[in-house]
């Protein structure tokens, strides 16, 4: 009876650790809430941790009047700095009361009756990346937490992580999130080190594949401050390029928040967007939208490559060929079509001279092929959203450095 007695009460005690985690567990991932890549606007990459009630207003607000939301946005997540330095008494985590002296409850039930989703941010660690308390060690009473809130999505950060592996850290705070009974897409931010595309499909919906972003084309950005870098779009994009079989519908690989808006010029954000709608990434928005250009809201609402990002397939796309800094990103799409995308990574334009006949495409990942010898596509540019003809003829064009043109092809 005593070794019984023992067993059960090591398995019980094993199921989580500190004061937070009594509970009774649940495995595995809310299933079904992201077949296609979660859209929306995150305010980390603007705003850090200057953020309050006022702009999470505004930004919905804008989210609505702009025709984001109609364009397929709909997540509004708070990043790092929501919460006091410490938590309460009994444990649980404080929306701070200056930055939102409603409450984060108003705050939520805001964006709800705007018909959007909610998110907020924390950490697998003792604290999050700007020093605010992680969730290690009270992974089922934070669950519990934002259930009670409401919110639809939490970013899960990865600092101050000493002593635990990123496996163990995530699947114990996917099943608190199950255990609390709320759906909410729980997006892994491991940033890429332990290859998380090889283990978390049963744990969450989406995935950091790298560290953070930098507002530039292809540079590599060195902090001061700690031994890390960000990177520019294309650098990510470089990096993570053969990880495409272990994305897909409600299993993502996130390419990070967008810089569009931010920095860039609009040929590059473009290709920005492109690229992000054709590697089947998140779209999470991170610019001001109460400063955003007539030209980067046309951008972020092209439907055209939305409708690439969102295809039913959910295949990330893959370097086919590359010359002379010209390149060629393919992506099969439903319904036989295919996505297709130039892009000058020169500093100098460039001439596409494209004959489709001479090619075989052969998705070697997914099964899709495209023989242009054999089947005749018609041709449509997605950012002058008009037919331009089809494959019988070699497809010509001037491409300014850092360009890109992006094209459906349909059968």
């Amino acid at each position: 009876m005593k070794k019984i007695i023992l067993i059960v009460t090591l398995s019980v005690s094993m199921l989580g650790f500190g004061q937070g985690n009594t509970h009774t567990q649940a495995g595995g991932k809310f299933e079904g809430l992201a077949m296609t890549p979660p859209m929306g606007w995150n305010s980390w990459n603007t705003f850090g941790t200057s953020i309050d009630e006022k702009l999470v207003k505004e930004t919905a607000d804008i989210m609505v009047s702009s025709g984001m939301a109609a364009a397929g946005y709909k997540y509004i997540v708070l990043d790092d700095g929501w919460m006091t330095r410490e938590r309460d008494v009994n444990g649980d985590l404080v929306p701070d009361p200056v930055k939102f002296p409603n409450g984060m409850k108003a705050v939520i039930d805001y964006v709800h009756n705007k018909g959007l989703k909610f998110g907020l941010y924390n950490c697998a660690g003792t604290q999050t990346c700007a020093g605010y308390p992680g969730t290690r060690g009270y992974e089922y009473q934070d669950a519990r937490f934002y259930a009670k809130l409401g919110i639809d999505f939490l970013k899960y950060d990865w600092c101050n992580t000493k002593g635990i592996t990123a496996p163990e850290a995530y699947t114990t705070m996917s099943n608190a999130l199950k255990t609390a009974g709320r759906p909410i897409v729980f997006s892994l931010c491991e940033w890429g080190d332990n290859q998380p595309w090889e283990w978390g499909k049963p744990i969450g919906n989406l995935w950091r594949i790298s560290g953070d972003i930098y507002p530039c084309f292809d540079c590599e950005f060195k902090h001061e401050e700690g031994n890390w870098s960000s990177w520019g779009f294309m650098k990510i994009v470089e990096m993570r390029k053969d990880i495409r079989k272990y994305s897909g519908p409600d299993h993502w690989n996130d390419f990070d928040m967008m810089e569009v808006g931010n920095e860039m010029n609009d040929i590059e954000d473009k290709s920005h967007f492109s690229m992000w709608c054709m590697m089947a990434s998140p779209l999470v928005a991170g610019n001001d939208f109460r400063k955003m250009s007539k030209e980067t809201l046309a951008i972020l609402t092209n439907k055209e490559l939305i409708a690439i990002n969102q295809d039913k397939l959910g295949i990330q796309g893959f370097k086919y060929a590359a010359e002379d800094g010209l390149e060629v990103w393919l992506k099969p799409l439903s319904d036989g079509n295919w996505a297709v995308t130039f892009l000058n990574r020169s500093d100098v334009a460039k001439k596409i001279n494209f004959d489709w006949k001479k090619h075989l495409i052969k998705d070697v990942d997914f099964g899709y092929e495209a023989d242009f010898s054999k089947t005749v596509f018609k041709l449509k540019d997605l950012w002058k959203n008009k037919e331009i003809g089809n494959t019988k003829k070699n497809f010509m064009a001037d491409l300014a450095s850092h360009d890109v043109i992006t094209l459906r092809l349909i059968p």
